[in-house]
């Protein structure tokens, strides 16, 4: 264990992560505690990065669950091989074995395909578990997760409990997309992630992206920092502004005033839509760089 959360933020810069002093702290507290933790903040703010990077830093395995509507437990927790179970049935027929002894069998160890939060607490030492966007799979779903959050177990009723192996470290993100339960935020650590500040953000590109010149990756932080300030309907987060100043690097751009053409060719990268594409034309994104030089 980190010996205070400023360690920790060193560790998650040390491979990348620029985390605010809020958010170093929370996820310091959740590892101290053995406790998940919540990030709430808009799409696009480094939400995932969080688990991702602590994996490295942690140098233990990452394993992602991906939320939807209409997720369940057979695709989060655990489900039987029914084609090998079927397969298993039709051989003892044929060989004359019935009863209870075949039902036994057929669910035991070897039919059992593990998801990722049973595999998460199957594990020898403690992965990483990331529940990546909990607030697009249905409330009935994260009562399933209560078990596993409380008691870092879970109930097989062919196999009986499995607990925990070692205890995993969990990350949950979430949108907004709904609101969460009460049950489900009384067990996780809370941090909430804004959009950086602009130095935070330049901080961030020279990190990430040494090969941008000083002078140009100022100007990408202020464009796209302003660009967010437009009524678009996909906000371009991190990433996107990452893939913008790689973009504009590998096209030997020096000056984001210097070309028109490829200024508005490399907001691909940014703009996601096309309603969005046709509310910054060539002479919105001009300005918005004037205002960045």
């Amino acid at each position: 264990m980190m010996e205070d959360w400023q360690d920790l933020r060193e560790a998650l810069a040390g491979e990348g992560y620029i985390a605010s002093d809020e958010l170093a702290m929370a996820l310091h507290i959740a590892l101290t505690l053995g406790r998940p933790l919540l990030v709430e903040g808009a799409a696009g703010v480094g939400k995932t990065e969080v688990a991702r990077t602590l994996s490295l830093v942690k140098g233990a395995p990452l394993i992602r669950l991906q939320c939807y509507e209409g997720l369940d437990a057979s695709h989060a927790i655990y489900e039987w091989n029914y084609q090998r179970q079927l397969l298993a049935i039709r051989a003892a027929a044929e060989g004359g074995e019935t009863g209870r002894s075949v039902e036994e069998r057929i669910f035991s160890e070897e039919f059992l395909l593990e998801r990722p939060l049973l595999q998460a607490i199957r594990q020898q030492t403690p992965p990483v578990l990331l529940i990546d966007e909990i607030d697009r799979a249905d409330e009935e779903f994260e009562a399933y997760l209560l078990e596993v959050l409380s008691d870092f177990q879970i109930t097989i009723p062919e196999l009986g409990t499995i607990r925990a192996t070692s205890r995993p470290h969990v990350i949950l993100t979430a949108n907004g997309t709904r609101d969460l339960s009460d049950a489900l935020r009384r067990r996780c650590i809370y941090a909430h992630v804004d959009f950086p500040g602009r130095e935070t953000e330049l901080q961030i590109l020279k990190v990430r992206c040494p090969e941008v010149e000083p002078a140009l990756a100022r100007q990408i932080v202020a464009f796209v920092q302003a660009l967010r300030k437009e009524e678009l309907e996909k906000t371009p987060g991190i990433a996107e502004m990452l893939d913008f100043a790689a973009a504009l690097a590998g096209l030997g751009v020096n000056d984001l005033t210097a070309d028109p053409q490829v200024l508005q060719a490399t907001l691909a990268t940014l703009l996601k839509t096309q309603r969005d594409r046709g509310a910054v034309p060539t002479e919105v994104a001009q300005r918005l760089a004037g205002r960045a030089a």
